[in-house]
């Protein structure tokens, strides 16, 4: 009877810690597409801008109890999947000049893309990278069902495995952005295709009538191609130095035309949004004139661009890696910046509801990932991302004169909202916030804090609309801000 009891004993502990361990572990998988929109032809019969071509990337992260979280890429597979569209032939020419167009060996397989994916299939481990990705999946903005209304915004499915035993460990949905709108007629300046390549008949080698790659001459960085770097130039060069004279010179819907078509509208991110200032393209990269300039005086398009680290935009707090963009660069803990605030021109939250899918399901709002309880599984004491340590950042600069508070901005909000405050010497600092009852709804700071200026990041979550006040407590000093909430 000990015997059996003892047995009993060792398999109920030996359950316990199976259980225990699995419990204790969590996988969070994150996913991004490297740009805000990928462009594409769809008949390709005259000229080829840009082929169908789509990369993701993903992060899978470990979450246990008592440790730090940890980017895993051994012992694990991450498999896509689109739904709603699991094919591209028919809905666009490609496969038929493929082989023609790009000087391939062989005819490109149905729905196989330049780099060799398809519409399913499963990302390929960047080790160095500590990340999952698949290039050039050859996907259209067109659904099974309809082959004619552009979905330029669909999403794409990823699910993690683990690779010994096959169980889903964890899954998310990304947009997986892509419009065939590129090209020269679509926003009526050209009347044909036809026409732009009857003013190429000198141009020695050119395919007049068939099928010819622009980047053949025009070389391109996003394609890899050289070109004529003497009398063609490059394609980016030559499309905005042609088209300069396009009225009004700092107006979005111009360069709407091209990027990719005027129905699209790729650039739909925070900073287009915004209120009181939505920024247009021109905001970053300038206007037609002055992107041709740039390019002529050395600059190289595609892989050199607006930096979040300029002085003038973020500074250096929120600086990209050395000589690296945006969409390349990593930060807190090795995530890309990109898994945290979503690609570029789709920062979120965004005006599509498929970009913001992804924060939502991950830490119940959108925007950037910015809960520390989705990666960790205990609030980390130490400073986090851009510097922010307990939800405050800390602004570099001179020690203010006097304690103060900022009104609120944006305000009204709805979700989020920032509150600066300075503090002129060590004091221990309160920052509460109550509602119109004078009920306390949510305590954003209670600890003593250095010299500085300082901003905290507030998140309504669960808050009803309504007028609230964000009190600060320092050193017997109170300053009080009216807030307003609109959902």
């Amino acid at each position: 009877m000990n015997k059996r009891f003892k047995s009993l004993s060792v398999l109920i502990v030996v359950l316990f810690l199976v259980v225990s361990n699995v419990y204790s572990q969590q996988y969070i998988l994150i996913g991004w597409n490297d740009l805000g929109m990928h462009c594409s032809n769809k008949d390709f019969s005259k000229m080829t801008v840009l082929p169908p071509y789509n990369n993701i990337n993903a992060q899978l992260i470990l979450k246990s109890v008592g440790q730090s979280p940890q980017i895993i890429t051994t012992g694990f597979k991450i498999e896509y999947s689109i739904p709603y569209n699991t094919y591209s032939v028919g809905k666009t020419n490609f496969w038929t000049y493929a082989q023609q167009v790009f000087g391939l060996p062989n005819p490109l397989p149905d729905n196989i893309g330049l780099a060799g994916k398809g519409l399913t299939g499963q990302l390929d481990i960047v080790t160095a990278g500590n990340y999952f990705h698949a290039e050039g999946i050859p996907v259209t903005p067109f659904k099974d069902t309809n082959w004619t209304v552009e979905k330029p915004f669909q999403t794409i499915h990823l699910v993690a495995r683990n690779i010994a035993t096959n169980d889903i460990v964890a899954t998310t949905d990304v947009v997986i952005p892509v419009s065939n709108e590129i090209g020269c007629v679509q926003s009526g300046c050209h009347s044909s295709e036809q026409s732009i390549k009857n003013d190429h008949e000198d141009v020695t080698g050119f395919n007049t009538n068939g099928p010819e790659l622009c980047a053949r001459c025009h070389g391109s960085n996003a394609l890899g191609t050289i070109g004529d770097t003497i009398h063609a130039k490059s394609f980016s060069y030559r499309i905005h130095e042609k088209h300069d004279n396009i009225q009004p010179v700092n107006d979005i819907n111009t360069c709407y035309k091209c990027h990719p078509g005027p129905n699209t509208q790729c650039f739909r991110d925070v900073m287009r949004v915004g209120i009181p200032n939505p920024m247009t393209c021109q905001s970053c990269h300038g206007t037609m004139s002055q992107i041709a300039s740039s390019i002529n005086g050395g600059r190289k398009p595609w892989l050199q661009e607006p930096q979040c680290g300029n002085s003038a935009c973020h500074g250096s707090n929120y600086a990209e890696e050395p000589n690296k963009l945006f969409r390349n660069s990593k930060g807190h803990g090795n995530i890309f910046c990109s898994a945290c605030h979503g690609s570029p021109h789709a920062i979120t939250p965004t005006r599509e509801a498929n970009d913001n899918l992804q924060a939502i399901n991950l830490q119940g709002f959108s925007g950037t990932l910015r809960k520390c309880s989705v990666c960790h599984s205990s609030n980390p004491t130490g400073s986090g991302p851009h510097g922010i340590t307990s939800g405050i950042m800390i602004n570099a600069g001179e020690v203010p004169n006097s304690y103060n508070m900022s009104q609120n901005y944006p305000n009204p909000f709805n979700p989020e909202t920032i509150i600066k405050f300075d503090i002129p010497k060590s004091s221990f600092v309160t920052l509460r916030v109550y509602n119109e009852l004078g009920k306390e709804v949510a305590l954003l700071v209670s600890e003593t804090l250095k010299p500085g200026s300082y901003k905290y990041e507030f998140i309504s979550e669960g808050l009803a609309s309504g007028v609230y006040f964000a009190k600060l407590s320092a050193d017997g000093n109170i300053i009080t801000k009216r807030m307003v909430l609109v959902r």
